[in-house]
């Protein structure tokens, strides 16, 4: 398990590295994972040297969501003044993921020459 864990941490280490040296505006750990994910995909036999770490972890992952939380009530103030802009945000975010997630499976429906579902 100590070996999985590493590994996962250095492709966290890494993504970071890479973001922060090119000044890239995405998150070093989704970086690192976009790579570990390349790995993966070009050497199918290491799944099975990580896949019960990673099957624990995720299986906790609801305590990361712990500071979430705590940051939350720490600003319950700035919540109540802006309430009804968050709430805007959050439905205008919703409703532009799910007009991008219809308009891109049609298109890959199209490229493939598929039939709409």
């Amino acid at each position: 398990m100590l070996g999985a864990v590493a590994v996962l941490f250095s492709f966290q280490l890494a993504g970071e590295v890479i973001a922060r040296f090119l000044g890239l505006p995405v998150p070093g750990p989704v970086i690192g994972l976009a790579l570990f994910a390349a790995l993966l995909a070009l050497r199918p036999d290491l799944v099975p040297s990580v896949e019960g770490t990673a099957r624990t972890i995720l299986s906790h992952l609801s305590l990361l969501f712990v500071p979430a939380g705590v940051g939350v009530v720490a600003n319950l103030d700035l919540l109540a003044d802006k309430w009804v802009a968050i709430c805007v945000v959050l439905v205008a975010s919703t409703v532009i993921t799910l007009l991008v997630s219809v308009g891109t499976f049609l298109l890959v429906v199209r490229m493939t020459g598929g039939e709409d579902a």
